[in-house]
C-alpha cells in the first residue's frame, strides 16, 4: 500500500523475455499486486513470467492475463486497467514490460493520485536534464512534436511527453473512462489524455527519467507510426470539441476552431490559385493576393483566439497545489 491507497501495476508485455523478470523483481515494495499482460508474444515471455511465478513468494501478488491474440499494447493496457477494477484496487499504475521504466520513480506518480491532487499522472522524459543526450535524436524530435500536438488535441496545455506509458490513474477516473473505446496501439496515450479532459480529470505532469539501451527490443517504426498517430490526433481533437464544447456544454471556442479551419482552407485555394495564374499568366491579381493575405491572417487570429478560450477553460485541470 502507499498511504493507505491500494496499488496495482499494469505491466504490458509482447516478446519481453528477456527483461520482464527484471522489471519484476525490481518493483517497489508498495506494489500490492502486478497484472502481466502478455499481447500474444512469440519469444517465450509467457514462460518467462511463469517460471518467476514459481521461484518466487510472498508480496507482490503476480497476475499473468494472456490476451487470445495480438491487440496491441492498448489492448493490452485496458484489459490490466479492467482487472483492476474488479479487483478493487485504488490506485493503477503502468510500467511496460521492455524495463524501460525506473521502478524507483514509480512512488512519483503514485503520490498525487493518492494524496487526491490528481486523478492521472503521467511521466515526462523531456524536462529531465540530459533528455536530448540520453534520447534517440529522431525519437526526442518526434515525441516533441507529437506532444505539441497532443496538448491541442487534449486540451491539457501543461502536459508534454505524450508518448510516455509510464503512468498511475486512480479508481475513479477508470470508472469514468470508455476502456472499451480506448485505441488499442501505439497511439492509445495520447487517446486516453482526449478522454481524460472530455471529464475534466486533474492531470499531474511528472519528469521522469529517460532510459534507453537497457537490452529493449522497440517495434515501432517512426516513419510508419508518425502518420498514424497525427490522423489519430486529429481524430481525437474533433471528438472532444463535439463532446466538451457542443453535446455536454456549448462553447464559442468551437466556432472560431471552425471558422479558422475554413479560412486556412480559403488560403491555401487562394494561394494555389496565385501560384497557377503566376505560371499560366505571369500575373497575380491584386484582389487574389489580398483575399489570400486577409484569410491567412483571419485563420491565425481565429485559431490563436480557440486555443487561448480552451487553455482558460482548461487550466484548473492541473495537479492541485499544496
Amino acid at each position: 500500500m502507499f498511504e493507505d491507497k491500494t496499488v496495482a501495476v499494469v505491466v504490458p508485455c509482447y516478446n519481453e523475455g528477456t527483461q520482464i523478470e527484471q522489471v519484476l523483481r525490481t518493483l517497489p515494495d508498495f506494489v500490492d499486486c502486478v497484472l502481466v499482460v502478455d499481447d500474444k508474444s512469440t519469444d517465450g515471455t509467457v514462460e518467462a513470467v511463469r517460471k518467476y511465478l514459481a521461484a518466487a513468494g510472498g508480496s507482490p501478488e503476480i497476475v499473468l492475463l494472456e490476451q487470445p491474440r495480438n491487440q496491441g499494447q492498448g489492448s493490452a493496457v485496458a484489459r490490466g486497467y479492467r482487472e483492476v477494477l474488479e479487483r478493487g484496487f485504488d490506485i493503477a499504475a503502468v510500467m511496460d514490460g521492455d524495463g524501460q521504466m525506473d521502478p524507483e520513480e514509480l512512488a512519483l506518480l503514485v503520490a498525487p493520485i493518492a494524496r487526491g491532487r490528481a486523478d492521472y499522472a503521467k511521466g515526462n522524459r523531456l524536462f529531465y536534464r540530459g533528455a536530448w543526450e540520453t534520447m534517440p535524436h529522431h525519437r526526442y524530435l518526434g515525441n516533441a512534436f507529437l506532444s505539441m500536438l497532443t496538448k491541442i488535441a487534449s486540451g491539457y496545455w501543461h502536459v508534454a511527453d505524450s508518448q510516455t506509458a509510464y503512468v498511475a490513474i486512480s479508481r475513479r477516473a477508470l470508472e469514468l473512462i470508455d476502456l472499451d473505446g480506448l485505441y488499442p496501439r501505439f497511439g492509445y496515450p495520447n487517446d486516453m489524455l482526449v478522454r481524460l479532459n472530455v471529464r475534466n480529470l486533474r492531470v499531474a505532469d511528472v519528469p521522469i527519467r529517460p532510459v534507453y539501451n537497457v537490452g529493449e527490443r522497440s517495434t515501432m517504426r517512426l516513419w510508419k507510426v508518425m502518420p498514424t498517430m497525427v490522423w489519430l490526433i486529429f481524430k481525437r481533437f474533433c471528438w472532444r470539441m463535439a463532446h466538451k464544447y457542443v453535446i455536454h456544454d456549448f462553447h464559442p471556442l468551437v466556432l472560431f476552431y471552425s471558422t479558422g479551419a475554413l479560412m486556412t482552407l480559403a488560403s491555401v485555394v487562394l494561394f494555389v490559385r496565385m501560384i497557377v495564374l503566376w505560371i499560366v499568366r505571369d500575373n497575380i491579381p491584386d484582389m487574389n493576393a489580398l483575399l489570400w493575405v486577409f484569410c491567412l491572417v483571419s485563420a491565425a487570429q481565429f485559431l490563436l483566439f480557440a486555443m487561448w478560450f480552451d487553455m482558460e477553460m482548461n487550466r484548473d485541470l492541473k495537479e492541485k497545489e499544496t
